[in-house]
């Protein structure tokens, strides 16, 4: 067990109308001129953006906006945002979307408070210091970035993907409103689920003895998001259903189920690669890859995997438990649409040169490893991306 430190202060605001608490939040937080950043146009024709700008100017709150956020959210929109807060004196930013438009936002929020290149970040030039206070109201539970210190950005002229990880850019606030995510397609929630799950499996396989309150918290949570993920491929307006997955997509990403132990996040690492080539949905990307890494490291602890396959899988104990299990999360990823090989995922297989490129990206040139279950070096990563290509 690894000494830790558990630091989560993003107030949540849960349920049913909860956008009705936006105007004493921001004003809680000491919010001056607002940036209402946001996605595509489906934040505006459901009326959300609308009814934020409406109740803003009641309250007397000025406010500034830009929309715009694509997955894998751009760098250059960021620096375009960061732009328009210092010219327009815009001191909060509060997100209204996903994971994609909160980082985004987290990224403007950083460059704000930083005289150099907000890129810097991420490409480990320099650390923040500090960031503008940012606000979530979420409408697409997947990322966890509503209650994470993690902000992931695509700088797109370099075909890089990388992360930032600090308190600074901590939400003051998250509402959540699982009304919101009613007419998410099949699709992007299957995408979401597999993002969520992701989140604590990257936790949950590590080289250390973690707390047993700890694994059994983290085996919970991805059993509960597997079975009411399932179930809400058929019934997508069930509130409950809903509101669970909603939940759970933060709890995953706090730390909470990670405490005491280190992280991998090999998968993750692997998958901002293919996501950064190919441009395919980060939950997609993720399920391609996981079994094909599951199984290249599983010899490391298969203990580990069998206790996987028995508790959060249902498997029957047994010799061959650890690869049931890993065949049984196959299974659970075609029953919600999601693809299990790279050319399921992009549609072809990947050429020989794009899997060299995928690892030379991921190891930085071959300076760079990932993962803690098994650490992964670039002729590593080349076998895990030739497996999922297969």
């Amino acid at each position: 067990m690894q000494d830790f430190v558990y630091y989560t202060p993003t107030e949540v605001v849960f349920g049913r109308e909860s956008e009705e608490r936006i105007v004493p939040l921001l004003k809680k937080y000491g919010a001056g001129k607002v940036l209402i950043h946001y996605g595509g146009g489906s934040a505006v024709r459901s009326g959300l953006i609308p009814k934020i700008k409406a109740m803003l100017d009641s309250a007397g709150i000025p406010w500034a906006e830009l929309g715009g956020v694509v997955p894998n959210p751009h760098l250059s929109l960021v620096y375009e945002g960061i732009e328009l807060c210092k010219r327009e004196g815009v001191d909060f930013i509060l997100a209204v979307g996903g994971g994609s438009v909160i980082d985004s936002a987290k990224g403007i929020a950083y460059g704000i408070c930083y005289a150099g290149d907000v890129w810097d970040f991420f490409d480990g030039k320099a650390v923040p210091a500090a960031s503008a206070p940012v606000g979530v109201v979420l409408t697409i539970p997947a990322s966890g970035s509503e209650m994470s210190d993690s902000c992931v950005l695509t700088n797109t002229e370099k075909g890089q993907k990388r992360g930032c990880n600090s308190n600074f850019c901590r939400c003051r606030f998250a509402v959540m409103n699982p009304e919101r995510t009613f007419t998410l397609p099949p699709y992007q929630t299957a995408c979401g689920v597999t993002d969520i799950m992701m989140h604590s499996m990257e936790r949950y396989f590590t080289p250390d003895s973690p707390m047993a309150i700890t694994d059994a918290l983290c085996e919970a949570l991805i059993r509960d998001v597997r079975i009411t993920g399932e179930r809400l491929m058929s019934d997508p307006e069930n509130y409950e259903l809903r509101a669970s997955i909603m939940w759970a997509g933060s709890l995953a990403h706090n730390g909470l189920t990670g405490c005491g132990a280190r992280f991998d996040f090999g998968t993750h690492r692997l998958e901002h690669e293919l996501s950064t080539l190919f441009g395919v949905a980060h939950g997609a990307g993720l399920a391609a890859l996981w079994c094909h890494w599951a199984e290249y490291v599983m010899p490391v602890n298969p203990e580990r995997f069998r206790n996987f396959a028995v508790r959060v899988m249902d498997v029957p104990d047994g010799p061959a438990a650890a690869q049931q299990g890993i065949e049984a999360m196959r299974a659970f990823y075609r029953r919600i649409g999601m693809p299990v090989s790279i050319p399921e995922l992009i549609g072809r297989k990947a050429t020989e040169e794009e899997i060299s490129i995928l690892a030379d990206r991921c190891s930085r040139g071959g300076t760079f490893a990932v993962g803690n279950f098994k650490v992964l070096h670039r002729e590593e990563m080349l076998d895990i991306y030739h497996k999922a290509n297969e």
